[in-house]
C-alpha cells in the first residue's frame, strides 16, 4: 500500500494540551506545514504570525490533511464535522465531547469520506496498562470477580504557576468536572473489561475550590457478563481534592489480585496463597512518551490505512457512559447505558 504524505496540519486550539501537540509535530515532523487556530492574539506569535489563523475559513482554504482537535471539549464536534466534511482526518483530544450529541453524525462523516478518527485516550499507549491488560487476558489471576479503579488528584495542583479556577477542568462552560477530566479510566474499563451495562453514581462537591463542576464521583459499574452467570462489577472513584496523586486499578481474581499502578508506572501480583505483593512490570516509559507514540500511530493509520486504536466508537461510548451516571446522580437510582451504533462499521 503507498504511503500518502502528510506535509499540511492544523492545531485546533492552542493550550496546554494543544502546545504539546505543537511541539511533537514540529520535532517529528519538522518539513510538515503547520497552521494553528486559536483565539490567541496573533501578536503572542510575533515571529510566526502568519501561521496563526482565527477562523475556520482561512483553515479550509490551507486545505490540511490531517487536523489535532485540542480546544476546549463543548466545541470538538462543530469544528471537527466541518473539517471531516472538507476531507480532513482527525485526532480529537479527549474527551470527544460534553455530551453524545452530533457525535454519530460525525462517525458516519468520517465513514463516508474515508477518514482517519482516532479519540486522544493516550494512556491506552502506555506500556503498564498495556501489560496490565495483557496479564488479565492470559488469566494469570483467573476469573475476575471484581474491579476497583480510583484516580485523583488536587486541582490546583495540575498545573504549577496557573490560576487552577481558569482552566479547563474547573469550568462547566469549558467541559470540565471529574468525569470528563478524568475520563481516561472509564475508556481503559472499557478497553480491559468490555462493554459497561449500567451504573449506579453519585457527583459531588466535596471542597471549597472555586469550581462550578463536580469535584467527586463515585461510580458503581456492571459490565455485561461474557458466560451469562455473575455480572462483573467495578467500583470508580474520581476527585479533584486528595493531596496523595492517586491512578490505581485493582483487579480481583480467583487466583489473586492483579495491581495497575499509573503514578508509579508499575503492574504487581498478589498470587493465592501469598503474603505480600510482588512487582512483575516497571514501565521506563512515562506519560510523555505516550503523547508521541499516539501521535506516530495516528500517522500510521493516515497514511496506510490502520485501524485507529481508539476510534471515534471509543470516544462515543466513553459519553453514552457518562450521560447515564449523570442521569443515574440526577434520579438517584440505578441507569442502563444505551448505546447507538453508526450505519457502517469502517476505520473511524
Amino acid at each position: 500500500m503507498t504511503r500518502e504524505i502528510i506535509n499540511r496540519i492544523v492545531i485546533i486550539g492552542l493550550g496546554s494540551i494543544g502546545k504539546r501537540h505543537l511541539g511533537l509535530v514540529q520535532t517529528i515532523n519538522p518539513s510538515t506545514e503547520i497552521r494553528i487556530l486559536t483565539n490567541t492574539e496573533r501578536k503572542s506569535f510575533s515571529d510566526s504570525s502568519e501561521l496563526i489563523y482565527s477562523n475556520i475559513d482561512e483553515v479550509l482554504k490551507f486545505h490540511p490533511q490531517v487536523a489535532i482537535i485540542a480546544n476546549p471539549a463543548p466545541f470538538h464536534i462543530d469544528m471537527a464535522q466541518k473539517l471531516a466534511e472538507a476531507g480532513v482526518s482527525l485526532l480529537i483530544e479527549k474527551p470527544i465531547s460534553t455530551s453524545t450529541e452530533g457525535i454519530l453524525k460525525l462517525i458516519e462523516t468520517c465513514q463516508k469520506n474515508k477518514l482517519v478518527l482516532l479519540v486522544g485516550y493516550n494512556l491506552r499507549y502506555l506500556l503498564s496498562l498495556q501489560y496490565f491488560k495483557k496479564i488479565i487476558e492470559e488469566e494469570t489471576i483467573g476469573k475476575i470477580l471484581a474491579i476497583r479503579c480510583e484516580a485523583g488528584q488536587y486541582l490546583p495542583d495540575w498545573r504549577p504557576g496557573k490560576d487552577y479556577r481558569e482552566s479547563v477542568s474547573a469550568r462547566k462552560d469549558l467541559g470540565g468536572g471529574v468525569l470528563l477530566e478524568l475520563s481516561h479510566e472509564i475508556d481503559y474499563l472499557r478497553w480491559i473489561f468490555g462493554e459497561v451495562n449500567w451504573v449506579r453514581a453519585k457527583l459531588s462537591k466535596q471542597s471549597t475550590l472555586e469550581i462550578d463542576v463536580e469535584d467527586s464521583a463515585s461510580v458503581v459499574m456492571g459490565f455485561k457478563s461474557n458466560d451469562h452467570q455473575q455480572e462483573l462489577l467495578c467500583s470508580l472513584d474520581l476527585d479533584f481534592i486528595r493531596h496523595d496523586q492517586t491512578r490505581k486499578c485493582v483487579a480481583i481474581g480467583e487466583k489473586g489480585s492483579l495491581r495497575w499502578d499509573g503514578v508509579g508506572n508499575t503492574v504487581d501480583l498478589y498470587s493465592k496463597g501469598s503474603n505480600a505483593w510482588k512487582n512483575i512490570f516497571k514501565g521506563e516509559d512515562g506519560i510523555s512518551k505516550t503523547y508521541e507514540k499516539q501521535w506516530k500511530h495516528f500517522l500510521d493509520c493516515v497514511s496506510r490505512g490502520i485501524r485507529p486504536q481508539v476510534t471515534g466508537e471509543d470516544g462515543l461510548r466513553v459519553l453514552e457512559i457518562i450521560e447515564a451516571i449523570r442521569q443515574s446522580d440526577t434520579e438517584g437510582k440505578e441507569v442502563a447505558v444505551v448505546i447507538t451504533r453508526p450505519q457502517d462499521n469502517l476505520i473511524t
